[in-house]
């Protein structure tokens, strides 16, 4: 890790937990979002001990190395399913099998460990913000597992069409054109720069979705949208 620009001030930080079992990884990563302004509450070295510790001091993120002794990553998931927590993946390995056993455990994203420090610090921040972050080109994968176990589900019968005019009765217009972006794998910046908006118009607008839906995170959202149909829509810019 390298020394880098701390968080903007103004700028949202979550209280994070750090689980690793390699000490100098786990160090040089606690030691560069503290010197960033994010908020340690506590690390781990072990799958049980990071269950217990995040169970004790409830952080918004926990940024979860995939490969931990004693608990896998995606167990360790699983096992704070209950939890508002919001879980990071950073890990080494970019392989499918594990960023899909990962996500389908109720990760919110995934980045592996050759991010840059600059790209794990937006990448925990985002997390906090609930949005689903992924390394470049892991998007596509998970959207694409989505898709095809939602076809599996529903081989008998297809999902029916969302009505263009309010597909989902709890939701405005405006939060259901966002809500199909979403389900296409955009960012919150590609939203708002696809509808004129700005970027925390339309954090506000997923954040407003999740509670409206009583879904937790982004990785919910696309799984809604999906079986709605949503993804499917071609939504025109509204006013």
């Amino acid at each position: 890790m390298t020394d880098a620009e701390p968080t903007p001030p103004g700028t949202d930080s979550p209280r994070v937990l750090v689980a690793d079992d390699h000490p100098l990884w786990l160090t040089a990563l606690e030691r560069d979002l503290v010197a960033r302004g994010v908020e340690v509450v506590g690390t781990a070295s072990d799958g049980p001990s990071a269950v217990r510790r995040t169970r004790a001091t409830r952080p918004d993120v926990l940024v979860l190395d995939l490969n931990l002794p004693g608990m896998r990553g995606d167990e360790v998931c699983r096992a704070l399913g209950d939890l508002p927590t919001r879980v990071l993946i950073l890990s080494a390995s970019g392989e499918q099998q594990d960023v899909l056993a990962a996500i389908k455990a109720g990760a919110t994203g995934y980045l592996v460990k050759s991010a840059s420090p600059t790209e794990i610090l937006e990448a925990v921040l985002a997390t906090g913000r609930g949005e689903a972050v992924f390394t470049p080109g892991l998007a596509g994968l998970v959207l694409g597992e989505f898709r095809r176990l939602g076809g599996a589900a529903g081989t008998t019968e297809p999902a029916a069409p969302a009505d263009p005019e309010r597909p989902i009765p709890q939701l405005t217009a405006r939060e259901t054109e966002v809500l199909r972006l979403v389900a296409t794998g955009m960012s919150s910046k590609e939203i708002a720069a696809q509808l004129f908006l700005s970027h925390r118009t339309v954090q506000n607008h997923v954040q407003n979705t999740l509670g409206k839906l009583h879904l937790h995170n982004r990785v919910e959202l696309v799984r809604f949208a999906l079986a709605h149909g949503l993804e499917d829509e071609d939504p025109a810019p509204s006013a």
